[in-house]
């Protein structure tokens, strides 16, 4: 336990130079002014009050900085998080009702011990099963939700919600003649103030001056007495810790959403923590990381709030403001408790569509179709998951959490696909000396008696009867050739299944009088055939360690009657 503690980072803050203390105080304060109006309006997003949002930006960013591995990672709420939870708790409980908030605090539970479980068991690995046409996929698709999700807010139009996202949504376009004028003049001046910050002085907290002068605008013009929808009351003072409730159905009903959230909560932590590894030269734990993050929602829970994760827009503005530890972090949470204790009347003018542009420029960044090209361009499977899972996640929202999986199944599928067809090439010889593909480059056989094919891919039970087909659809096609030589430095790997397969061709090509030479089997593959017996139903003098000496040995032996690739 001692040594688990030293590990922690505040077990090296007793150390830290007064320089170091003024850089995280200043990187704390200026995330501070980001962190608050961006709590507010995630927890809009989630559907629960905006004070949902201030206590996780608290306690959990707390506990996310004093477990986690990354100095400047920013843990609260964020945005894809906040959809996901929204999308998950909606088909269980209405909208604004106290089992939805309860539901929305199991969710926070729930996915924070996915989190600490994968951590415990170090299976930061599993997260490679997410591949990246799959994540950039679903980004760009719930970026674009996230965005049009706002717009019944920014536009001032109760709009009902229904298991169809993109019918309420065409619903909101088709009644855009009952908007709220002085919603869509807060909401647009919203975007126009953030565009300009972001372009004029990006160094100034423009999201929270932009929040501070249209609350004070709404104020002055009572906004709310007008029909527009302001945050309202916010409770002051601190959270109460208080156990969640436990409800046997709700958690069966959440625990695949609780996986989902747990999942894409630390790909989008993960990232921010690599890019924050790569500019800082500083190490990190994905599975340390892992349990940091799922304490901190965990933390969400017993505080009453909602699921958070890694911030990438929080944690980029803290790295470039130059935070040198996790204290940075600290010291933003106690700026939103500075606000929980004194400040909490001053937000209940704030115009809830001021929220939702603050959500759309926050999303803008997200929508990267650039990606999905460069995945096409890459792979045509690749493209397809991407494209398959961007349109699963348009077509299941709300519940964009079956996006997500749909995806993932997809991709495996397409491993598995190409696991078990694997490149498979005769070859010929090349006029510079080297085994090339002969389709490709329309060569002709080695030798009358004598072929080569090379396979791309390790001798599992998923493709040996691939491997067993191609061999012998060559052997038809080439009835003249007495020796194949099969050029495997590309085989990684030879299991049971491989030498069971190899040892029953052996003996049909012998009876065929045709022999099967090896040149170039890697340490791993010749380690696995000499311990089976392989080696030796093979012959010793047909495992060759090279092409060049495969070719020698055959010529002195009189199956090819001339020298060939002596420029290998």
């Amino acid at each position: 336990m001692n040594a688990w503690v030293h590990r922690l980072p505040i077990a090296k803050w007793r150390t830290l130079s007064p320089d170091t203390l003024k850089k995280d105080l200043v990187a704390g304060v200026t995330v501070s002014l980001v962190a608050i109006p961006q709590s507010l309006a995630y927890a809009q997003l989630a559907g629960v009050p905006a004070y949902y949002g201030l206590y996780a930006a608290l306690i959990p960013t707390i506990v996310g900085a004093l477990t986690g591995s990354s100095r400047q990672l920013s843990t609260g709420p964020v945005a894809m998080t906040s959809l996901l939870t929204a999308a998950s708790v909606a088909p269980l409980a209405a909208h604004g009702s106290e089992m939805f908030y309860a539901y929305v605090v199991l969710l926070a539970l729930l996915s924070g011990m996915f989190q600490v479980m994968f951590g415990a068991l170090r299976m930061g690995v599993l997260l490679n099963f997410l591949s990246n046409p799959v994540l950039m996929g679903f980004i760009n698709a719930a970026a674009i939700i996230i965005g049009l999700s706002q717009l019944p807010t920014l536009l001032g139009i109760s709009a009902a919600q229904s298991s169809h996202f993109l019918l309420d949504i065409w619903q909101v376009l088709i009644h855009i003649d009952t908007m709220h004028e002085i919603s869509v003049a807060f909401g647009l001046s919203a975007i126009l103030l953030l565009l300009a910050f972001k372009k004029l002085t990006p160094r100034l907290p423009g999201v929270l001056i932009t929040v501070v002068l249209l609350t004070l605008v709404s104020y002055m013009i009572g906004y709310a007495g007008m029909g527009g929808k302001v945050v309202g009351v916010v409770p002051q003072g601190l959270p109460t810790l208080s156990i969640p409730l436990l409800d046997w159905n709700a958690t069966k009903s959440l625990i695949p959403a609780g996986f989902v959230i747990a999942l894409i909560s630390f790909m989008e932590a993960m990232s921010s923590a690599k890019v924050i590894a790569l500019k800082t030269r500083q190490p990190w734990d994905e599975n340390k990381e892992l349990i940091g993050q799922g304490l901190a929602k965990i933390a969400s829970a017993f505080c009453h709030s909602m699921p958070v994760s890694g911030s990438f827009s929080r944690s980029a503005l803290n790295l470039s403001t130059n935070a040198q530890t996790a204290l940075s972090s600290v010291v933003s949470a106690v700026f939103v408790l500075l606000t929980l204790l004194f400040f909490t009347p001053l937000l209940y003018h704030l115009p809830k569509p001021v929220l939702a542009a603050v959500i759309m420029m926050a999303v803008i960044g997200l929508v990267n179709f650039q990606s999905i090209t460069n995945a096409w361009r890459a792979s045509r499977d690749d493209g397809i998951a991407a494209i398959v899972t961007f349109l699963a996640t348009l077509a299941f929202a709300p519940n964009i959490q079956n996006g997500i999986l749909t995806g993932i199944i997809l991709s495996l599928a397409l491993l598995l696909y190409r696991m078990m067809q694997p490149r498979v090439a005769d070859l010929g010889m090349f006029e510079d000396g080297t085994l090339r593909d002969a389709r490709r480059h329309n060569l002709p056989l080695l030798h009358p008696n004598l072929g080569a094919i090379r396979f791309d891919g390790a001798l599992r039970f998923i493709n040996v009867s691939y491997f067993e087909d191609a061999l012998l659809t060559f052997e038809r096609e080439n009835p003249s050739v007495h020796h194949i030589l099969v050029k495997c430095n590309g085989v990684n790997n030879l299991d049971a299944s491989g030498v069971e397969m190899l040892s029953t061709l052996i003996s049909r090509l012998k009876n065929n009088g045709i022999t099967l030479g090896f040149s170039g089997p890697k340490k791993q593959v010749r380690e696995v055939m000499d311990k089976t017996g392989l080696s030796q139903k093979i012959g010793v003098d047909n495992i060759f360690s090279s092409d060049q000496e495969a070719f020698d040995q055959l010529f002195l032996r009189g199956v090819i009657d001339t020298r060939i690739g002596r420029a290998l």
